[in-house]
């Protein structure tokens, strides 16, 4: 009997219902062009927030078999370091799968990852992408990797055994990251650091991203997800990487004086 993760957000984060939340998935999804990437980051805030940025990443996105997506764990259940190898999310538009080949290949190549399920259980940050790959795609088989921060070398290794195991892999898949960016201060400083960080990402340099995060303060909360994410493209081979949309939560409610800043990024 597989383990069945039951939806944790779903009426808060997102709309409960599959024809609502169908319909506001498809609001938000952008036009295009879309491309085949290795990887993507996406924000997981409430969709009223974020989902603008998050449906413009997934618009451009040529979808693949399979994807690993990775997230920040901020309920602090679980190993540090989890991936769920094996079980269902109950989703309303349906349950999605872990896919149990995929998710072993990686486990058996690193020191770092536990094999753990309590970590996904009630954390938003994976949950919330799977809505816009369900509408985009139907069926969706993924990897779900929920990081506390393990340090440069733990990620690194991390990267280097997901990059691994897609490599063996027959199926197309991609590397997703879920973040957001700077939380809670002033925009024109939100929008400062946020760019900061950007710089280092887009020049796909996951340890430059992580010292630049910790040296300028900048409160991005799937930093970790993020360096991971960029590691495993560059041993696959990326080249290049593109900022797809970037805004912030003062942006909707028309508060800036304390702002969550959102980015979306595809790496091919």
């Amino acid at each position: 009997m597989s383990q069945v993760r039951q939806a944790a957000v779903a009426g808060q984060f997102y709309p409960g219902s599959a024809a609502e939340l169908e319909r506001e998935v498809k609001s938000m999804i952008g036009p295009g062009p879309v491309r085949r990437a290795i990887g993507a980051m996406a924000p997981h805030a409430g969709y009223v927030y974020s989902g603008e940025v998050a449906g413009a990443v997934y618009g451009a996105l040529a979808m693949p078999d399979l994807f690993v997506i990775l997230g920040p764990n901020h309920t602090g259940l679980g190993a540090s370091a989890s991936i769920m190898t094996s079980g269902i999310w109950r989703m309303p538009m349906g349950d999605v799968t872990v896919d149990e080949q995929l998710a072993k290949s990686i486990l058996s190549r690193s020191q770092v990852l536990a094999a753990d399920d309590s970590a996904h259980s009630f954390e938003h940050s994976i949950e919330v992408q799977l809505p816009f790959l369900q509408y985009l795609k139907g069926k969706v088989s993924f990897v779900p990797i929920s990081l506390m921060m393990t340090g440069a070398a733990g990620l690194r290794e991390i990267g280097t055994a997901i990059a691994a195991a897609i490599a063996d892999e027959e199926r197309s898949v991609l590397i997703i990251a879920s973040s957001d960016m700077t939380h809670y201060e002033r925009q024109a400083e939100a929008q400062e650091k946020d760019r900061l960080a950007l710089e280092k990402l887009l020049d796909l340099d996951p340890d430059g991203l992580l010292e630049t995060v910790m040296a300028h303060h900048i409160s991005m909360c799937g930093v970790g997800p993020a360096t991971v994410m960029l590691h495993a493209c560059r041993e696959l081979g990326a080249t290049d990487a593109r900022l797809i949309k970037y805004a912030t939560s003062g942006d909707v409610s028309g508060d800036y004086s304390q702002v969550v800043g959102y980015a979306g990024v595809i790496v091919t």
